[in-house]
């Protein structure tokens, strides 16, 4: 396991769980507190570090469950493995069967939209509320910068030869990457730390459904199309406004999808919405899950 989390001392301070799937890899996950069920989902190229805070204030209440995707944190890091939305898909239910969750709250970040909601269209029954910060289930516009990390030869030179994705998110995905401080910095990039551990930041970028052609396309699709199953469910938006990816126009799509949502949007928080809003969504997210309605 590269990276071991003691290196990040208290930034980090939770109890590594692990899922054996197919092919011996082992999927890393945390599994803290006790009561009603959260699931938390990262996206690119963050890891369940992402959620650190928000697992502390949860966990005096509730059951928190945060997975590091295959490729991701620290999981197993494969070099040859299905990197698919339908594989990560197949990942987190695999989890979810293993631990017998019902009744969840779904979090979701970034690709944590296309994997959690690719999974609940299939488990309705199974999730009860939803959080959703900055990601999406639904197809959209990319921005060049994101899409030429995908082309073929030049995307990986990027990606994995200079850690041209995970690195500039340090900045990128911050409004003000200034108030960062360079240790949470380092504990994003932690797991990444070489060519063959950025695997899955380039895999994620490579399965982005731009095309029909894309692997992930036709999960996307019947995935919007089966969103309708949970118009009714209680859902919280948290929403970066200085997001360079997922912009307004993906914001105006889940409202739209979601008319009953409650939406809050911070105007100092860019794409990592949680790690610079956290003391402003932390309560949110708490009155969220308290409330019975």
């Amino acid at each position: 396991m590269t990276a071991p989390h003691h290196d990040l001392g208290e930034l980090y301070p939770f109890k590594s769980h692990f899922l054996t799937l197919d092919q011996s890899v082992r999927l890393h996950y945390l599994d803290e507190g006790q009561g009603p069920v959260v699931v938390l989902l990262h996206g690119n190229p963050t890891w369940s570090f992402y959620y650190r805070k928000l697992i502390q204030a949860l966990s005096s209440r509730y059951r928190v469950i945060v997975p590091d995707h295959v490729g991701c944190g620290l999981s197993d890091k494969p070099q040859r493995y299905a990197y698919t939305l339908a594989q990560h898909i197949t990942n987190l239910d695999r989890l979810i069967t293993s631990l017998d969750l019902q009744d969840i709250t779904l979090g979701v970040h970034d690709w944590g939209g296309a994997i959690g909601f690719g999974w609940a269209v299939d488990h309705p029954k199974l999730v009860r509320k939803f959080v959703v910060f900055n990601t999406a289930a639904f197809s959209g516009p990319c921005p060049l910068r994101i899409r030429v990390c995908g082309w073929p030869v030049i995307g990986n030179l990027i990606v994995r030869g200079l850690n041209g994705f995970a690195r500039p998110a340090t900045w990128m995905a911050f409004a003000h990457p200034q108030r960062i401080p360079r240790a949470v910095k380092r504990g994003y990039l932690l797991p990444y730390n070489s060519y063959t551990n950025r695997v899955a930041v380039h895999r994620f970028v490579k399965d982005i459904p731009l095309t029909p052609r894309a692997a992930s396309h036709d999960i996307i699709t019947r995935t919007a199309a089966s969103l309708v199953k949970f118009r009714d469910h209680p859902m919280l938006i948290c929403w970066g406004a200085q997001d360079f990816c997922f912009n307004h126009w993906y914001l105006q799509q889940w409202q739209q999808h979601f008319p009953k949502a409650v939406t809050h949007y911070f105007e100092q928080a860019g794409h990592y919405v949680v790690e610079e809003a956290i003391d402003e969504i932390t309560p949110l997210v708490l009155r969220f899950l308290e409330d019975n309605s």
